[in-house]
This record gives C-alpha cells, structure tokens and sequence, in this order.
C-alpha cells in the first residue's frame, strides 16, 4: 500500500472533521467500560473491508470497522489468524479496548501485533504511524500507545496486523488443583492457563505431537481430563499483577477466574478503585492535551 491513503479512510477523516465532540460507534460489546460518551457526542462508523493479507509475511491490513469474526474468516482461507479476541466486535473496538483474548499466552498481547495504524486525530488529521512490516523499527511507537486508548486520542480507521498460524490442534484440559503455577513449571508455551481457587483449565495448542507431549506433562502433575473449553467467566474483569493471582481473596473477589502468568481476573465483584500515582495522572493529562487539546475525541470516557 505504501502511503497511499484508502478512499474510505479519507472519508472517515471528513466524517470525524474539525469540530464537535465525536466517538466511533463499533459493535458495543464493550461499550460500558471506562465511562459514557457525553450526550452530546457525534457517533460514526468505521470504514470496512479486509484491504490486504499477505500470509507469506503474516501480515493483513484491514479497516478498522470490520468485524473480528470477518478478518478471521479471510485469513482461514491461508490456515493463519490473529490474537483479537472474537467477541461479536469490530477490528478497531479490539484495539481500542486492548482487552487480550483468553488465549493470550498462544496467540499473543495484542499492543505487541499491531505493525501499522491509521488514526484520524482531533485537528482532523490523518495520521500513519508504524509500518507494515514485522520487522519495523521506523518512527515512533504511536500505534502502540493507541492500543487500549479507548479513542480519546485518535479515532482508529485503518490498521496492519501481525497474523499466525492457526494450530492443526487445540485441546482443553480441566483437574482440581490449588497450584496452578505448576502447569507453567511443566508445560511449553500452554496457551491459556485458568484457575478458579480449586479447578485449573489448561489449553493446549500446536501440531499434535507436541500436544500430546505436553499432555502427558499435564498427566505427571494431576488428573486432567479433556473438556469442550473454557469456563465461563464472572462479569467483572480485574488487572492485577500476575504475581498477586495466588493471593486472591473470594471475600473481596465473590468467584473468580483467573489468567495464571497474565494477570487478568474475572470475578462476580468489580474492583476497588486503586490511588493513581500523580506522577502517572500528569503524565496521563500531559499526552491527552497534546494530542486532543479540546477534549472532542470520545469525551466522556477514559483511558
């Protein structure tokens, strides 16, 4: 593609303009986190349209109003795929929230898979950052610090994103456990690895060989038995560090689900709100004024 801008990105661009305050409105399956637009914002959609998939550099450029569901039915064609999670959403609501998807250990963070990005800022530009490439050492990092941004610094209308293969074996496994960190011990490279306090859930992927080696690791250290997949999962989802997942307390959590080696955990209560360093609140504040100084892009909300 080079620096040629798509049509529909253009016309994006006119859409968002110059003034006003103004959201991207995608698939709403996380619409109820980090806040409301302000009532009186503009809503647009996204472009659409898978643009470029180039399975011999793992690399597909789409826009980012295309659903999940529709770029991994594309790269299936090729036998590869890529680590958003397929909730019912659209490209750019994946990046935007940098919610990871449960199989984050095998398909990998998605801050980390994003080559190139196509924003358009608040003084209505259209801004390339990255390039599409997965060896780029080019520019600035600025599509990595849009990853998780939820829109308030730029509105995400075309992206480039690092694909890999979709492995020839996935299988999940489930035994009662109050040590879920022995499975990182004695496993290779497991794609998800959860525990609820009692019941750990452990995913499997790659050719079957390695598959069934690792299961037989999982056979020394517990009774696993194959399950159809994951548990399901508590309504609210917690961040903390991977280290503190051991010390979880059902008194403050109710049940839990948690992502062993990641740090994720979902539970039936939200999470109490944890003090801020100032340091980080300036530095916050500091890179929303630079780059929305009228607070237009996605008011409301926060990153």
């Amino acid at each position: 593609m080079g620096d040629l801008i798509n049509k529909s990105v253009e016309t994006f661009c006119s859409e968002i303009g110059i003034e006003g305050p103004v959201a991207v409105e995608g698939g709403k399956t996380r619409w109820n986190l980090n806040g409301f637009p302000q009532k009186d914002t503009r809503f647009v959609k996204a472009p659409e349209g898978i643009l470029s998939a180039k399975p011999e550099e793992m690399t597909v450029t789409a826009l980012t109003g295309t659903t999940v569901a529709e770029l991994h039915k594309e790269l299936g064609q090729f036998g590869q795929r890529t680590c958003l999670p397929e909730r019912g959403g659209t490209i750019g609501g994946a990046i935007a929230v940098g919610e990871n998807d449960l199989s984050v250990l095998g398909k990998g963070r998605i801050r980390d898979s994003v080559l190139q990005l196509r924003y358009v800022s608040a003084d209505g530009k259209i801004i390339t950052s990255g390039a599409p490439v997965v060896k780029n050492v080019s520019g600035f990092n600025l599509h990595k610090l849009m990853v998780g941004s939820f829109g308030t610094l730029g509105l995400f209308a075309e992206v480039t994103i690092r694909t890999n293969p979709i492995p020839s074996t996935s299988r999940w496994f489930t035994a009662a456990s109050k040590d879920p960190h022995s499975v990182l011990e004695n496993t290779y490279k497991p794609s998800s690895i959860l525990w609820d306090g009692e019941t750990v859930w452990v995913h499997l992927e790659g050719h079957k060989p390695d598959v069934e080696q690792q299961l037989n690791k999982l056979l020394s250290i517990g009774n696993y038995e194959e399950v159809e997949g994951a548990p399901g999962l508590p309504r609210y989802r917690w961040s903390i560090a991977p280290a503190d997942v051991i010390r979880i307390n059902r008194k403050d959590t109710g049940n839990f689900v948690a992502s062993i080696g990641v740090g994720n955990v979902w539970a039936d209560k939200p999470q109490s709100k944890r003090e801020i360093a100032p340091a980080v609140t300036q530095i916050t504040n500091s890179l929303k004024r630079e780059f929305d100084p009228t607070g237009r892009l996605n008011p409301g909300r926060h990153a």
